[in-house]
């Protein structure tokens, strides 16, 4: 059985190797115009969060599923060669808000104090977590050698339909991003364009996330520590394709990092990242046919790759085994059609 696997970012490698955890025999091949380090993913934070509410029943198991998956990886001894680490930290609003569907996901959930929202002016209201943080720029290279070893090829082309690769495989399963929004003529996606600033800032050690429920998450200051960075951000433009540097919105970014944090006004900058992230209203896992092909579709993460990435693998990959049962028992009883004659 020859399967392709559309999509080189967290969502196309967890995928395929899901896949070929449920299915050994089958042959796999990973298409995508650009692999680490160049995806979406390796310029992101990599914090482990969720949409704060638009959260539904049928998701809620993806993201267990995800955090249990990094919390057991989180106790191998080589968590920290693959960029997985805990970390705490704070979400502050400026007005009171609902616990979100997820807070029993994540460790020691709890309300901010009085005295402790004196810390964040401007906010009024917030909780406090552990959670668990995976760096893709690590990760993304330990998936892309597991599925070398596992006998799963890569091939670095650009497509412009998902057509193309269909009829040479038996089953595809889209994980093309943004890029669905062509592949596939799916308008619903778009990008979520976002800069992060990444400093030397080691005496910050918890994350802050802070909200604003008049603007799109994202939108508003957020600090996140890495291993060895610290990423300042705070932009969510919705629609906006422009991937170059924008002078005006670092100003944006800095301002609201040191109003959160005085100290990061001497940091020392290391680098700068803009990435489009692939926003959809809702995640589309699902399968259709193209061209009398299979197709698994598992797109549309927006900022939460991370969050959902191996939940949604284990969906896809089921919805693939079906897939690939059928197409064999096709094969199998058209050959057994002709044999009779």
């Amino acid at each position: 059985m020859k399967v392709a696997v559309v999509g080189g970012g967290v969502i196309g490698l967890s995928s395929a190797l899901c896949v070929k955890e449920r299915c050994p025999q089958a042959e796999l091949t990973v298409v995508a115009g650009e692999f680490t380090p160049n995806t979406t993913g390796d310029g992101a934070a990599g914090i482990w969060q969720p949409p704060l509410w638009n959260v539904t029943q049928q998701e809620l198991p993806w993201l267990q599923w995800t955090f249990d998956y990094l919390s057991r990886l989180y106790k191998t001894e080589f968590s920290h060669q693959i960029g997985l680490f805990c970390q705490s930290g704070y979400n502050v609003f400026t007005e009171e808000v609902p616990d979100p569907p997820w807070k029993d996901i994540v460790l020691g959930f709890r309300h901010l104090t009085e005295e402790e929202l004196k810390r964040f002016p401007g906010y009024s209201y917030g909780w406090f977590e552990t959670t668990l943080m995976l760096e893709c720029k690590s990760y993304l290279p330990w998936l892309t050698q597991r599925l070398k070893e596992k006998g799963i090829k890569f091939e670095q082309r650009m497509i412009a339909s998902l057509s193309e690769v269909c009829r040479d495989y038996d089953v595809v399963i889209n994980c093309s991003g943004l890029s669905a929004r062509t592949l596939v003529n799916d308008q619903e996606v778009q990008p979520g364009r976002g800069q992060i600033v990444r400093v030397h800032a080691p005496w910050v050690k918890h994350f802050i996330l802070t909200h604003d429920m008049g603007t799109a998450t994202y939108n508003t200051p957020y600090i996140i520590p890495g291993i060895n960075t610290v990423a300042l951000g705070g932009l969510n433009q919705i629609g906006d394709w422009d991937t170059g540097w924008r002078e005006e919105d670092e100003k944006n970014i800095w301002h609201g990092a040191v109003q959160l944090i005085p100290s990061l006004k001497g940091a020392r900058v290391l680098g700068k990242w803009t990435g489009l992230r692939p926003v959809r209203e809702r995640i589309r896992i699902e399968r259709e046919t193209v061209n009398d092909t299979p197709v698994i579709h598992n797109y549309g993460h927006g900022g939460y790759g991370v969050t959902y990435h191996w939940g949604c693998a284990l969906q896809a990959a089921s919805l693939a085994a079906k897939a690939m049962d059928e197409v064999a028992a096709k094969t199998s009883s058209s050959r057994v059609v002709k044999s009779r004659y």
